[in-house]
């Protein structure tokens, strides 16, 4: 996990049901976490992970079966004190740390500490995702860590939320990234972790114009390129997305030298060039083709892409025909 571009992922599916356990506390508890793992009895074991290491942190993304992880003994003997928030995307889990207990329901997170005995129980399938850092990071950010470990975030705060997508998206994504774009978004990450959980004075207003304002322009730029192809989408229904209004929303935009319109347009153009440049799409109509990605008005579509590739739409899908038929030689 030492490449910054890569994703690590582990499944028990590809396993005999007779292997899994023995496999995910090898790779998953010893290796990768430093965990105990005791899995239900009385149900057939199932689970899969993926995580990113980015600058100073990683992100790990699980599910399971009904399972009970805790870290103590000779795990926590390894002298690891990385501070922990464990966000509970789906189902119900009891967290212990310290002697203390927390309930976590659905979208609710918790920060714990590696160097304190804790466990963390699932009695149902669950989904989690975990964001590690370092304690000495994570000191130089916020207030008091020490007071935020073993509180529960509630699901409500903007914050949680927007960390818990853009993390979501990092580990979708980060695979095809740039190493420097990783780095960024790193920062990205702290940010959003230290406006979650209280940053400090100096860093209040760093993190608000850095780690909100670009995890929101990412996010929402991540969500047109997803469903450019609604015509319904708007500045209003995406903004509405992301808990923003819609002039917040366009500023964003504004300030990355664009705006709302042009980069959803882009979106789609793009998506019609490809489709008419595509062998496989040689028979679809091109008036299908524009109003498959999202256009309503054919003669803005034509007047559009002629603007943007120099070419009519027939003339680019003629382009791609004899590339195509230059490869089959």
């Amino acid at each position: 996990m030492t490449n910054l571009a890569s994703i690590f992922e582990l499944s028990t599916d590809c396993l005999p049901h007779n292997e899994r356990i023995a496999y995910w506390r090898e790779q998953y508890g010893h290796v990768l976490l430093r965990v105990d793992l005791e899995p239900a009895r009385d149900v057939a074991f199932r689970a899969c992970m993926k995580s990113l290491s980015l600058s100073g942190l990683q992100l790990f993304e699980a599910s399971s079966s009904p399972a009970r992880i805790s870290r103590s003994g000779e795990y926590l003997a390894d002298g690891n004190d990385d501070a922990v928030l464990v966000m509970n995307r789906m189902g119900i889990a009891t967290v212990s740390s310290g002697g203390r207990e927390q309930i976590l329901r659905e979208q609710e997170a918790i920060l714990v500490m590696g160097n304190e005995p804790g466990s963390y129980y699932r009695p149902n399938q669950g989904h989690s995702l975990t964001i590690r850092v370092p304690q000495s990071m994570l000191r130089s950010i916020v207030a008091d860590p020490d007071d935020s470990v073993m509180r529960l975030i509630p699901r409500n705060r903007s914050s949680l939320g927007l960390l818990s997508h853009y993390a979501g998206w990092l580990l979708k994504a980060g695979g095809s990234l740039d190493p420097e774009v990783l780095k960024l978004s790193a920062r990205h990450i702290q940010d959003l972790l230290a406006l979650t959980l209280g940053v400090t004075s100096d860093f209040k207003e760093i993190a608000k114009t850095r780690g909100l304002r670009a995890a929101r322009l990412k996010l929402s730029k991540a969500h047109i390129v997803a469903h450019s192809h609604r015509r319904e989408i708007s500045v209003g229904s995406v903004a509405t997305h992301f808990c923003v209004t819609p002039r917040y929303l366009q500023r964003l935009f504004e300030e990355d030298g664009t705006t709302f319109s042009e980069f959803l347009v882009t979106q789609r153009l793009s998506q019609a060039h490809r489709r008419l440049c595509e062998p496989d799409c040689g028979e679809i109509p091109i008036s299908t083709i524009a109003y498959d990605c999202g256009f309503g008005d054919l003669s803005y579509f034509n007047r559009r892409f002629r603007r943007a590739y120099g070419l009519t739409p027939r003339e680019a899908r003629g382009e791609g025909a004899m590339l195509g038929s230059r490869v089959l030689e």
